[in-house]
């Protein structure tokens, strides 16, 4: 049995994960600000939900480095997983304040908190906006990254230097996830497919930025969690002499990047078509220009993920997207 600290556990990808690892009989602690970025209710419901013998929850602040040092006292990790974060493109241009302060101070916190715990591994979430508008598709972790179109990006690959620093100067494993639009049951209400969802079963217009022309590569979110924990698992990767990973950025044990996402690229307006089916309802569309702090396209290159953990993200999407949708309905007793 593996201690294994997660942050963000009430959020989306963080609740899917903890439920995961209960199951499997990791003991899991569980931290999360619970804050008001979108209804708290929904998180409060995924704690409910996830209470088990072996599960312990706090409510806390990443920017609380005294509470996150108690709790690593007090629990003893062997593994943390940081998924909490100010998530959003759009959110960055409205409140950007909030993303310095959760996104790196925060991410400072626990990653230095590791660090002086001397955790086995540091597992962090990334994101496939530190790529921007990259021309080359599908984006593979030795693409340059230089040129993020969003804070959201820019402090997302600063986490990613961040990491970097502490492996090089402390030898410290830490592997960050770029994730790919993640979507699914318990999903967050700012992520297009759910509003979508909504406000065509309301009979209310969907916005469809650059026509619906975007193109994302969407990630069902028990691929995610399949490929986190298989990473868990691995102790084979962290060997100075399991180098060979001729996709991996660099060969290095001790830092690892990897795209976690369907590697396949569709049109939003395709995606919306796929979604009415489901529903049996025709959305209203309201096609509009190109939003500040987007990207075109998205494609995840997973070469160097398959590699490391023998396993390749690929739940089709009219089938996640019917899953969403059953659990929608039922979560909103429609």
């Amino acid at each position: 049995m593996t201690k294994i600290l997660v942050t963000g556990a009430a959020g989306f990808i963080g609740y899917h994960l903890s439920e995961r690892l209960l199951r499997e009989g990791q003991d899991v602690y569980g931290i999360d600000s619970l804050n008001h970025y979108y209804d708290p209710s929904l998180k409060r419901a995924r704690v409910e939900n996830l209470q088990a013998p072996n599960f312990q929850f706090q409510k806390l602040d990443l920017q609380n480095y005294e509470g996150i040092t108690r709790v690593f006292q007090e629990f003893d990790p062997d593994v943390v997983i940081n998924l909490a974060a100010q998530a959003g493109v759009r959110y960055s241009l409205e409140n950007p304040r909030s993303y310095i302060e959760s996104n790196l101070n925060g991410f400072f916190n626990i990653l230095e908190a590791s660090k002086q715990h001397g955790v086995e591994k540091f597992i962090y979430a990334s994101s496939s906006s530190v790529y921007g508008n990259n021309k080359k598709t599908p984006f593979a972790e030795s693409d340059t990254v230089d040129h993020p179109v969003s804070l959201y990006a820019a402090t997302k690959k600063s986490n990613e230097l961040m990491a970097h620093t502490y492996s090089h100067l402390y030898q410290m494993n830490t592997i960050g996830l770029r994730f790919f639009t993640v979507y699914g049951p318990w999903g967050r209400p700012d992520m297009a497919y759910y509003f979508f969802t909504k406000a065509i079963l309301e009979g209310k217009p969907i916005q469809l930025y650059n026509q619906g022309k975007n193109l994302r590569d969407y990630t069902y979110i028990d691929d995610i969690v399949e490929s986190i924990r298989r990473i868990v698992a691995n102790t084979d990767g962290l060997k100075p002499e399991n180098r060979s990973n001729q996709y991996m950025l660099e060969k290095s044990p001790y830092y690892q990047l990897f795209n976690i996402g369907g590697s396949q690229s569709v049109p939003v307006l395709d995606f919306v078509n796929i979604l009415e089916g489901i529903l049996g309802i025709e959305a209203k569309k309201e096609l509009v220009d190109f939003q500040a702090g987007d990207v075109f396209s998205t494609e995840a290159d997973t070469r160097a993920l398959e590699a490391y953990i023998k396993f390749k993200p690929g739940i089709p999407l009219h089938e996640g997207l019917g899953k969403f949708v059953e659990w929608y309905k039922e979560y909103y007793k429609i």
